[in-house]
């Protein structure tokens, strides 16, 4: 049996605005718009999973049991063009880590790994 993900499902309050967010950090496009929600997917790249923001009406309250690892060229660079499109860097309890945690602008928590 094969068997892939086809769509990771994020709830939002606001989805557009994730789905911008995510769309320019991982230089995907708007795949469609239903609704509220919005789905984004990589361009000409049909094995990566497409995103889903999905609505929801509660707010985000505990740190997320699933993240991206996102690995940059440049990690310094990409925290700093992150910051620029709304992220934030944020301290979930890691220590000495080599990679940083960001949270998205409703506060999904994210990492940006050193260069691989």
């Amino acid at each position: 049996m094969a068997l892939r993900i086809y769509t990771v499902i994020i709830d939002a309050q606001d989805p557009k605005r994730l789905a911008e967010f995510w769309s320019q950090a991982l230089g995907y496009r708007i795949a469609y718009e239903e609704g509220a929600d919005v789905a984004i997917e990589k361009p000409n790249d049909d094995r990566v999973p497409a995103i889903l923001f999905q609505v929801v009406p509660e707010r985000k309250v505990v740190k997320n049991r699933l993240h991206f690892d996102l690995a940059p060229d440049d990690q310094k660079a990409e925290v700093e063009r992150l910051q620029k499109l709304g992220a934030k860097e944020v301290d979930i309890g890691q220590r000495d880590v080599t990679w940083v945690v960001m949270a998205d602008p409703e506060g999904n928590e994210f990492c940006v790994l050193t260069a691989r």
